[in-house]
């Protein structure tokens, strides 16, 4: 009797076993995922979506796959999400950098095509919401058939793209516009421009820190300070390359400084600071 429930425990075992290893099984996905990036001019455009396949349906019209009329998550699975790096156009309407969420409603003569502040992946959710962009977009006929649903950037120019989105023999092109002319020319003036009060302070930090020049330092930091409204964290920086140059009484003065901007901006630790300097270099 012992030995036949011993051999019934280890034959339970065994099916657990079994059945705990097979649990780790894994097949393809219906409709895998797909993550796109592509560089338009200075604009990285992102897409995450998922890819059905036909597999012998019919997919647009009334009694298709995607009915006209209704959203669409433009995929399967999750709601697209469309990401721009900055500022860009959809069909010449302006959308600020950020990622959305597309949904589209097909119909036979156009397309509408809705982004939205992107809020999660559940696709459903975005339905009752007021678009951040609406456009509306004519399809074209393929002469080739998409067994699997596609998205892709195509056409890519300096300032241009199409979003194409393509399935069976339907294909939606979504004209999108990137700024270059003005960023690179912001760059080129900002560069011609010369070094930032910034620039200039980082470079005497860091100068200072490393024991490098201090006469350098001081040049580069005093390009910084020497402005209408110099910031107190930048003077404190001033005081200490004096300092550490022996000039106490000059940098006396600019500690001084230095307490009188961080007292207005209410930094209680700067203050502090600059009070134990001068009380130290006072000594010298």
């Amino acid at each position: 009797m012992i030995m036949t429930k011993f051999r019934f425990y280890l034959s339970l075992m065994g099916l657990m076993a079994f059945f705990t290893m097979h649990a780790q099984i894994t097949t393809p996905a219906a409709s895998p995922s797909c993550k796109l990036e592509q560089k338009v001019g200075l604009t990285e455009i992102k897409i995450d979506y998922s890819r059905p396949s036909a597999k012998g349906r019919k997919i647009f019209g009334t009694d298709g796959v995607v009915s006209f009329g209704n959203f669409w998550r433009t995929g399967a699975n999750n709601v697209t999400k469309v990401s721009f790096s900055e500022d860009v156009t959809v069909e010449g309407t302006a959308v600020k950098k950020g990622d959305y969420g597309l949904l589209t409603k097909p119909g036979a003569e156009s397309w509408v095509v809705n982004l939205y502040k992107y809020d999660g992946s559940n696709w459903s959710a975005y339905i009752e919401k007021t678009p951040d962009v609406s456009v509306t977009v004519k399809p074209k006929m393929s002469g080739n058939y998409i067994e699997t649903f596609t998205m892709d950037i195509a056409n890519v120019e300096t300032a241009k793209a199409i979003l194409m989105i393509s399935w069976e023999k339907t294909m939606v092109p979504v004209q999108i516009g990137v700024e270059v002319d003005k960023v690179v020319m912001a760059s080129i003036e900002k560069v011609m421009a010369g070094p930032s009060s910034n620039d200039y302070y980082n470079a005497a930090s860091y100068y200072h820190d490393s024991g490098r020049d201090l006469e350098q330092a001081l040049e580069w930091v005093q390009k910084a300070t020497k402005v209408p409204s110099p910031k107190f964290w930048q003077v404190r920086k001033e005081s200490l390359i004096l300092a550490d140059l022996g000039r106490y009484k000059d940098a006396i003065e600019a500690a001084k400084l230095s307490k009188e901007l961080a007292a207005a901006a209410g930094n209680d630790e700067y203050v502090k600071m600059n009070d134990l300097s001068i009380a130290e270099w006072m000594k010298k």
